[in-house]
């Protein structure tokens, strides 16, 4: 589940949940993404890197445009909140 909880010129928030086994497909960041872990235990794998595990309350900061793939191996359920600023231009 992603919700877009706010989306203006000045930074995108969004809210995102995935169950086990879900995530993102591997992208380029389109901005400085923070992305803070409320639930669970994150899976991601920043550009050639090895995948790193992060469990709740650790916030990682991303450069623009590294190459991302996010998901969830755990069984419990993965909360974020991921923080676009600026807001990525079109």
């Amino acid at each position: 589940m992603l919700k877009k909880v706010i989306q203006d010129e000045n930074l995108h928030y969004l809210h995102m949940i995935f169950n086990k086994g879900e995530g993102l497909p591997e992208h380029y960041s389109n901005s400085v993404v923070y992305m803070t872990v409320l639930r669970g235990q994150l899976s991601i794998r920043l550009d050639d890197h090895e995948a790193h595990q992060y469990e709740a309350a650790t916030v990682l900061k991303i450069p623009f445009k590294t190459k991302m793939n996010v998901n969830n191996l755990d069984d419990e359920t993965l909360e974020l909140i991921v923080v676009k600023a600026p807001a990525p231009v079109k």
